[in-house]
């Protein structure tokens, strides 16, 4: 499902990313694990195109997203990335919802205004989604009307929008309680479970105790 080789990333002189390699299989749940400020974040907004890296090749489910030439990150024409970046889900520790949406809107904003899909159609499958994760009900509410624990919820169903094969995770219960961490990780289970990819970023031995396999990162390797 993933393939990244010798991914290098500096921030002017500051080298974050020093060469990390890994690979990910279909159908897997691995952790990141590693001290903060070792690179995993980085490594992560790279994957979803949120920083560009400097040199190194990473491929999502066969497709390649940028090779590397003659020491320098080539990518992939916008067709290609935009059909890659739609493999891709991404979930990030602080929610990242828009305060001033209601939940429905927070599902459906992107796949009105980025992908061009009738309102009704996203409307029925953002309802979907919000019964996969328990929160049908919560429709017409205001993220500041939820616990953490449901705002992650919302999150992961936001995610879920596009049917990405590859759910990447930031931190996703770093600021959640006990109960609201084990809500989530029983919603990957399931995730998991019904042919989805995880990956996830923690600090957290219980989630990273969860996974199929663990990667440790220190010093951006």
């Amino acid at each position: 499902m993933l393939i990244a080789r010798d991914i290098y990333k500096s921030f002017d002189n500051l080298k974050v990313l020093d060469g990390i390699s890994l690979e990910i299989n279909r159908g897997e749940v691995v952790a990141i694990i590693g001290p903060s400020g070792s690179g995993k974040s980085t490594f992560l907004r790279c994957l979803t195109r949120l920083e560009q890296i400097d040199s190194g090749y990473i491929a999502i489910d066969d497709d390649v997203m940028v090779s590397n030439q003659d020491g320098h990150a080539v990518y992939a024409p916008n067709a290609q990335l935009h059909k890659i970046g739609h493999k891709m889900g991404m979930v990030f520790q602080s929610f990242n919802l828009f305060p001033h949406f209601t939940v429905l809107r927070n599902l459906t904003e992107a796949p009105i205004h980025v992908l061009g899909k009738d309102r009704k159609a996203a409307e029925t499958r953002a309802m979907e989604l919000l019964s996969k994760v328990g929160l049908a009900d919560k429709r017409d509410a205001y993220p500041y009307q939820l616990s953490g624990g449901q705002q992650q919820r919302v999150a992961i169903a936001r995610a879920l929008c596009y049917s990405p094969k590859l759910l990447l995770c930031d931190e996703p219960t770093g600021a959640l309680d006990e109960r609201s961490r084990n809500e989530i990780l029983t919603m990957f289970d399931a995730l998991n479970a019904s042919g989805h990819t995880v990956v996830v970023i923690t600090h957290d031995p219980c989630v990273a105790a969860r996974a199929m396999r663990r990667y440790r990162v220190e010093d951006g390797v």
